[in-house]
């Protein structure tokens, strides 16, 4: 049957498959990254009220005016880049939407894409599928760092574009002041932009700053940002997402997005819109909560035997294995799912090549009871 070889030759997704594991074995999920609570009440009752005045009828395509302002004040007050509400800021069904959009209306059938891993599933196969020709940088643990010589490795005359994540899903890396200068740098001599992976912009740890590529000299106009109503106030299921750049570029993605989803449902975006204006101290709150959630995490699984890497940001907290089995991450984590109770994700399905393959992925973005529980069990089952 005839298929898109990019999508029909795709395995099941690793969440997937750990999520199904973890309900057969009724084991806690600490895979997916998904919080266990719901966001702000106000915010969710602000959604309420409009879904049930109405109109529900078609909202503009690049989302409603209500909420696009609310994002430009927003990138003004936590970046200080300003962007026109009306040209430069457009509303998505999600930041996948976001990325697929901008993916596919900056990059041409033959252009190089650059991407950094580990990194977010979706990155590739949305580059395959448009046709790009995938290059690659490879941070090494345990410190994930971007190096300039990495990026001039990786980039030709013939780059359109890289992709940026920072805060870093998977491992948490917040990429620091002389990283990000050493991609505007190296930007700078080419003839790509940049399309940055901003959805954790708000949960840095430590006091460590999130640093937007846009903020730096010349950038402005080279950058699109893309940002997540759903992890900023902990509503993953409404699927609000957003690009932010300049005009010119903003319009070749507000196509794409036209005939992708071409909207997104206007009574969750007048409920993100007063979120970003009356409920910023949520994020703020979550981001010492989550903290403490990795503090803790961190602290129980060395007690156990695992070698944790730091968490500089994001939900997810990276641990080394190889000290306590001989299994490979996929193996011990199917294991620890049947035999311990506790679901994580191999860290190797972040990388094309499958290595290294010696480190998990836990996420910590749940209650501190669901924590403890399952630090309880792996306990019990590592040391009896």
């Amino acid at each position: 049957m005839p298929a898109n070889p990019v999508f029909a030759q795709l395995p099941t997704s690793i969440f997937t498959v750990m999520s199904a594991l973890a309900v057969k074995h009724q084991a806690i999920n600490l895979g997916q990254g998904f919080p266990d609570l719901d966001g702000p009440q106000s915010v969710r009752a602000v959604a309420a009220k409009a879904l049930m005045d109405g109109p529900n009828q078609y909202p503009l395509m690049r989302g409603v005016i209500e909420l696009r302002q609310a994002l430009s004040a927003h990138a003004a007050k936590f970046h200080g880049l300003t962007y026109d509400a009306g040209q430069e800021v457009l509303v998505t069904s999600g930041a996948t939407e976001a990325l697929a959009a901008s993916i596919f209306g900056l990059v041409a059938r033959g252009d190089e894409i650059v991407l950094i891993e580990p990194h977010y599933d979706a990155y590739r196969p949305i580059a395959e599928a448009a046709g790009a020709v995938v290059k690659t940088i490879t941070l090494s643990p345990p410190g994930w760092r971007l190096t300039k010589e990495a990026l001039a490795a990786a980039i030709t005359p013939e780059t359109r574009a890289i992709l940026m994540n920072t805060p870093l899903n998977p491992v948490g890396r917040v990429f620091d002041a002389e990283e990000m200068q050493a991609l505007a740098d190296a930007v700078a001599g080419s003839n790509a932009v940049v399309i940055c992976d901003e959805v954790y912009e708000h949960l840095t740890f430590d006091g460590r700053k999130h640093i937007s590529l846009a903020t730096l000299p010349g950038m402005r106009d080279r950058v699109v940002r893309i940002g997540s109503a759903g992890k900023i106030f902990s509503l993953t299921g409404w699927k609000v997402g957003w690009v932010m750049g300049p005009q010119v570029l903003i319009d070749v993605i507000a196509n794409v997005h036209q005939f992708l989803t071409f909207t997104t449902p206007g009574a969750q975006q007048l409920g993100i819109a007063h979120g970003l204006e009356k409920e910023m101290d949520f994020p703020l709150a979550l981001t010492q909560r989550l903290q403490g959630n990795r503090d803790a995490l961190a602290k129980g699984l060395q007690e156990i035997g695992f070698e944790v890497l730091p968490s500089e940001g994001t939900y997810f907290l990276t641990a080394r294995i190889d000290g306590m089995t001989n299994e490979k991450d996929l193996a011990f984590c199917e294991r620890m799912v049947r035999e311990a109770g506790v679901a994580a994700i191999p860290l190797s399905s972040f990388f094309a090549a499958g290595t290294p393959d010696i480190y998990v992925r836990f996420a910590f973005c749940k209650q501190r009871g669901l924590l403890d529980e399952a630090l309880t069990r792996l306990k019990a089952s590592f040391h009896g």
